[in-house]
């Protein structure tokens, strides 16, 4: 019984291996050479699906960290003790499936202290799940450090795309670690900008050349660490905010209060 139990683990590693070297070298995601410029092999960053089950306690509603767009987040304790978080694509995601394929890409390629780690990915069948090392503290507004190591000492120019507070997390010593780069995109080194007929994102964080136009450079993610900064300072969520019975966003609010008589102090929330 044990015998065949380690078979039928063996090849779903062995299969697991194959999808991801095909995923990783499809047609338009051709990055084959890329996934050893770290140093790392394939199989190394490859968990099988029993492997993450476990970990997760069969992802259980305990151990459920958030979800988004992508699908549900979950906490997770390896066999030798690493804890995790999982970010299991939802199934029925027909988007998901292009930000997994980027993510893994972006993951091989970009190392930075201010960046969360990724440990690897899980292919099972219909589930597709990334493997990230566990941050204890959630997520706050604070990356100055690893969004200028994307945009400028990075051997690839990253436009993020969708930088947020929620996408911040915090290690164990409270330092700030970016994080989802499934939206992200790679600029050649001569490249300013781009276009897209799709903007992807969050509305209150999009620089407006990049809501209405399509438009999107480093300047876009600028903007989205500007509204950050407006959040940390003015102690308000980037939400519809009341003035003079007006509603408005963030960035309305503190324009509006700076052209009035009103003081800082109504912009700072005191």
């Amino acid at each position: 019984m044990l015998n065949m139990f380690l078979i039928v683990e063996d090849r779903q590693k062995e299969d697991n291996k194959r999808y991801f070297l095909e995923l990783m070298t499809s047609e338009s995601f051709n990055v084959s050479n890329d996934i050893k410029s770290d140093g790392r092999k394939q199989n190394d960053i490859v968990y099988s699906f029993a492997a993450i089950v476990t970990a997760t306690n069969d992802f259980s509603d305990e151990n459920k960290l958030g979800n988004g767009g992508f699908g549900l987040v979950y906490k997770g304790k390896l066999c030798d003790g690493r804890e995790i978080s999982v970010k299991r694509l939802s199934i029925t995601s027909g988007q998901g499936l292009v930000e997994f394929k980027n993510e893994l890409i972006l993951i091989t390629k970009l190392q930075h202290t201010n960046l969360v780690r990724v440990l690897g990915c899980c292919i099972h069948g219909e589930e597709k799940m990334l493997i990230y090392v566990y941050m204890p503290n959630k997520s706050l507004d604070f990356f100055l450090f690893g969004l200028l190591y994307l945009h400028k000492y990075s051997r690839m120019r990253v436009i993020h795309r969708d930088l947020k507070a929620g996408n911040i997390l915090l290690d164990e010593s409270m330092n700030p670690k970016i994080s989802d780069f499934g939206m992200a995109r790679i600029f050649k080194q001569d490249e300013t900008e781009a276009m897209t007929q799709r903007a992807v994102g969050t509305y209150g964080y999009m620089s407006p050349e990049y809501a209405i136009n399509g438009t999107f450079s480093v300047k876009s993610d600028v903007f989205s660490f500007g509204v950050l900064i407006l959040e940390i300072v003015s102690g308000r969520r980037n939400t519809c905010l009341s003035f003079l019975d007006t509603t408005v966003s963030l960035i309305g609010y503190v324009s509006l209060v700076s052209k009035s008589n009103s003081s800082s102090s109504s912009v700072l929330g005191k």
